[in-house]
């Protein structure tokens, strides 16, 4: 190789590492802000407002959580003569129609029950025939897009509904929590990242002045907002919540986050659930960044949603697995042309990679302590027991000084190259393993998928679910909303 080829790679290597630190670079800037997030409340532009509320909750075979569900709404703190509870029964073929109809005579004038006999449509028709009741009449001022299974803490809508007093917000979102009375291994998973994916990333966005999406299960608009984005909800995707929220910005009008509005949902309990929820929604974030690809890095398109901090969050997370494949191709190329130049480049990453873990989950402790002390294991092993070692080891290196020689870039060996290899490749690996603990479930192994899980990392398995759902898309695949089921464990 001529020494001008050689360093041409070599600079092309150590690009891939690099960029593959971008998402550690946006963890920093984003948790950075979460502190500035106290001074982003907007609670000084909020009031008492209690506006007439249509609560629109579509379902399909939802039997065993709708009653409840209803029975919490209405002891909501919250003026029951400006609520009114919308079911859009989706073609159900349990006893969800029977259950509504039953509620609405024990909350006559409240709870109305729909019947959208040609279902299976998706989330987005279903919503859609019920905005076209409340249409109909002037009566509804907001709208609460909800899931039938999710439960309001007692004080959540008023504390949403009194940032609509300011005309400038368009949709106000709660801060949605896994709600499980006995949560399993993968729903405490789910209970830690919802603090940095919620909890924490929302903070942030809300002090840098944008929103990327409003949670599906609790989302609140004003009837202007969804009057100036058409009275509709976009159906020509899988990610119509975000597709929404991208929607009302643009129109000019603000979408927030409520932090103290809590609300607790059911979610998968096992990795073949969490995966087709996951694929659900990471399809739907390809197609929202296809379909706005003139907004990236574009202020002149939004002041904040076009900002170069919007885009790292989105992409950072998007293009996740492409960033990991991308640093173990380069850590391994980088190996055999410049074995200690790989070396520095692979020490650098994971001791960068430590300090943010460090910094993520000592915040996400003091964001949500009653979510952190319910999964303080999942969130400690989040990047896997593998990852965590390698953090250590780059952080702390006299703490493995009998191992000091096991990967050394100046000797030679079969068993030296193999370990070195294997390191350099743990990012994508890493993927792989995690998903492992998917297909077991299926098998006679399945006791064998939480140790996978906890090996590979959840991070991890969601990046295989981010690659996972460039591949849906790429080959077409049909869109199919895949219902999460729901058994009715929420306690709150």
């Amino acid at each position: 190789m001529t020494g001008l080829l050689e360093w041409a790679v070599i600079s092309v290597c150590v690009f891939l590492v690099l960029l593959s630190s971008l998402p550690l670079f946006t963890g920093v800037y984003q948790f950075a802000s979460v502190g500035r997030s106290v001074f982003a409340t907007h609670l000084e532009s909020a009031g008492k407002f209690e506006p007439n509320i249509s609560i629109l909750i579509p379902a399909w075979n939802e039997g065993a959580v709708i009653a409840a569900t209803i029975d919490r709404l209405m002891a909501l703190r919250y003026p029951p003569e400006r609520l009114r509870v919308y079911v859009v029964d989706d073609g159900s073929t349990d006893e969800t129609p029977r259950v509504v109809i039953d509620k609405s005579r024990e909350y006559p004038g409240n709870v109305y029950h729909l019947r959208r006999v040609a279902g299976g449509e998706g989330k987005a028709h279903t919503l859609n025939f019920g905005l076209d009741v409340l249409w109909q009449g002037s009566w509804t001022e907001a709208v609460l897009i909800m899931d039938a299974d999710v439960i309001y803490s007692a004080d959540s809508l008023t504390k949403m509904a009194r940032h609509l007093a300011d005309p400038e917000i368009g949709a106000v979102t709660a801060y949605i929590k896994e709600g499980s009375a006995n949560p399993n291994w993968v729903q405490r998973f789910v209970t830690f990242e919802y603090i940095t994916a919620t909890g924490a990333s929302r903070r942030a966005q809300n002090s840098l002045g944008f929103l990327a999406c409003l949670s599906g299960g609790a989302q609140l608009h004003s009837r202007e907002n969804l009057m100036a984005i058409g009275g509709q909800i976009f159906s020509d995707t899988l990610a119509e919540d975000t597709f929404t929220t991208f929607r009302t910005q643009l129109q000019g009008r603000r979408a927030i986050f409520e932090a103290n509005a809590l609300v607790y949902a059911e979610e998968p309990d096992s990795l073949v659930g969490l995966w087709k929820q996951r694929v659900r929604w990471g399809r739907g974030n390809v197609q929202i960044t296809q379909v706005f690809r003139d907004l990236w890095f574009n202020r002149s398109a939004h002041r904040t949603m076009g900002s170069w901090g919007m885009a790292l969050m989105w992409f950072s997370i998007f293009l996740m697995p492409l960033f990991q494949i991308g640093a173990s191709t380069g850590l391994i190329v980088l190996y055999f042309i410049n074995p200690p130049a790989a070396w520095r480049m692979f020490t650098a990453y994971w001791v960068f990679s430590g300090i943010v873990y460090l910094i993520v989950t000592m915040t996400s402790f003091v964001v949500d302590d009653e979510s952190a002390k319910k999964s303080w294991w999942e969130g400690l092993l989040f990047p896997g027991l593998i990852s965590l070692g390698v953090n250590l080891y780059a952080l702390f290196p006299f703490l493995f000084s009998p191992l000091a020689g096991v990967v050394n870039p100046r000797a030679h060996g079969w068993t030296n190259m193999a370990i070195a290899l294997f390191l350099y490749s743990w990012l994508t690996l890493s993927m792989l393993v995690s998903y492992s603990g998917k297909a077991l479930e299926g098998t006679k192994f399945k006791k064998l998928a939480p140790i996978a899980l906890y090996i590979g990392g959840y991070g991890s398995f969601l990046c295989a679910v981010t690659f996972g759902s460039y591949m849906k898309e790429l080959l077409g695949a049909e869109m199919k909303w895949d219902k999460t089921e729901k058994t009715g464990k929420v306690t709150g």
